[in-house]
């Protein structure tokens, strides 16, 4: 694996800077997910835990052109104007507002993780969000309406002309992701790489498999000139998630402990996002997120 360059100093007891704002999240969206809810309750639960993090709620909205580097204008334009659902499958106004921020929160830290890296800093940032790697280029679905992922990607790419990896941890498969990098085709293939876990790691049997891959895929993606990577860590891998069921309690811990230590190893900067989680009480997706804002903590505070 590639070390830190002599360059790239490691800033001492780092404060993970949190990109968040009070306009992300939605309290009632009519779904069954609580995707919409939950950039509010992770960052509450984080600061009422006494959790060492920076708050930064200068978060800068999207606009919808920036929208139309992952996903066709008619589809942007129809749902930020009610005439199309958005991906949780109806026509909510809050819901549509507060994708400016969503998208944006993960914009925002992207680029600043970027650009840090770029000026020889490397930085662990979090955008407490959900909902994009089922967003299609032409439509949204699976509770993602625009997919944050590309956009912050390109965004992250033009800051730093280096290339920018995704590692999507989520339960399901980023299809969404997926679909608008071969719409795009050359266009981002040779500036972002994508890793899915849900295109192959289904089950308990698939756990340690994935812990092993871990690494060499941070290595890999920096190996190959990755700078910035978006790290999408799901909560609905847990084995007790009822639209999951890979890993154990211990086990997540230990998959973002991995993609932190490698991250950090690897000279590579690292923005992290909550992704899904579905357990009843709710409490729980909570405790999982909150696991991995420690494992944050605990590999870049030192």
């Amino acid at each position: 694996m590639s070390s830190i360059p002599a360059d790239l100093e490691q800033e001492e007891n780092l404060t993970i800077k949190v990109f968040y704002s009070e306009q992300m999240s939605v309290r009632s969206n009519a779904s069954f997910s609580p995707s919409a809810g939950k950039p509010a309750a992770a960052v509450d639960d984080w600061i009422k835990r006494g959790l060492d993090i920076d708050v930064d709620e200068l978060v800068n909205p999207c606009d919808p052109i920036s929208l139309t580097v992952a996903h066709d204008e008619k589809y942007v334009m129809g749902v930020l104007h009610g005439r199309s659902k958005n991906g949780f499958g109806n026509f909510s106004s809050d819901v549509r507002r507060s994708l400016y921020y969503t998208v944006g929160s993960m914009v925002t830290a992207a680029t600043y993780a970027a650009q840090e890296r770029h000026d020889g800093r490397i930085i662990a940032a979090c955008s407490p969000t959900s909902g994009f790697h089922h967003a299609h280029w032409d439509r949204g679905g699976g509770f993602c309406t625009f997919n944050g992922l590309i956009v912050a990607a390109v965004a992250a790419h033009k800051r730093s002309a280096q290339k920018v990896g995704i590692i999507d941890c989520d339960y399901h498969y980023g299809d969404g992701t997926a679909d608008i990098l071969s719409h795009h085709g050359f266009e981002y293939a040779d500036n972002i790489i994508h890793f899915s876990a849900g295109k192959d790691c289904r089950d308990t049997r698939h756990a340690t498999i994935l812990l092993r891959k871990l690494p060499d895929i941070v290595s890999e993606m920096a190996d190959a000139g990755v700078g910035t990577i978006l790290y999408q860590a799901g909560a609905d891998q847990h084995v007790a998630d009822p639209l999951g069921g890979l890993l154990t309690t211990n086990q997540l811990r230990q998959r973002d402990r991995i993609v932190f230590e490698s991250c950090k190893k690897a000279g590579v900067s690292v923005v992290w996002n909550l992704a899904g989680g579905y357990q009843d009480p709710f409490s729980k997706v909570l405790d999982i997120h909150r696991a991995t804002m420690e494992e944050c903590i605990n590999v870049y505070g030192q």
